[in-house]
């Protein structure tokens, strides 16, 4: 019942914004440099950042954040996670840029009351790339250092896409 309803509202809110005429075509870039504060709205999946839905916010300056959250109730059983992630830009083009990404996150898997995942709080550190789909639908991909709390190290993956607005 909770999963059609936050189902329903993503899809109502990805039609809405197609249809919507955007100010931003990429995250407010002229010249290489962030100009004024450019927000987005998507979803994102990673080990370090979280699943879900996730909002970033470009500064005007080389800096931008994102928090992503998700959650998930099955039967008795409860999935959960959310994370945030710091990105520092090393190149800025007009449709793509390349940055250094810094992240944390908690996961769980369970019971309301018990987590039964071995490494539930992550921490990572990597690279990333943004590049246009279309107009104001932006990809992203990074790869991440990731740190377990039950010690692992792996480098995995993070994916996402945004839409842009201001």
């Amino acid at each position: 019942m909770l999963t059609t309803r936050i189902f329903s509202l993503l899809l109502m809110t990805l039609f809405l914004t197609i249809q919507a005429d955007s100010q931003v075509v990429i995250p407010g870039s002229a010249g290489g440099e962030i100009k004024r504060s450019v927000f987005g709205i998507g979803v994102s999946g990673g080990p370090v950042s979280g699943v879900g839905l996730s909002f970033r916010h470009h500064l005007p300056a080389p800096l931008s954040y994102q928090i992503t959250g998700g959650v998930i109730k099955v039967d008795e059983k409860l999935y959960y996670s959310i994370g945030a992630e710091f990105q520092y830009d090393f190149i800025l083009e007009k449709s793509s840029r390349v940055f250094a990404v810094v992240g944390l996150g908690y996961y769980h898997a369970g019971s309301a009351e018990n987590n039964e995942m071995e490494g539930p709080g992550r921490a990572g550190i990597g690279v990333g790339g943004e590049f246009r789909l279309f107009e104001s639908f932006h990809g992203i991909a990074e790869g991440v250092f990731t740190y377990f709390t039950d010690g692992t190290i792996l480098p995995l993956p993070q994916v996402g896409i945004y839409y842009y607005f201001l």
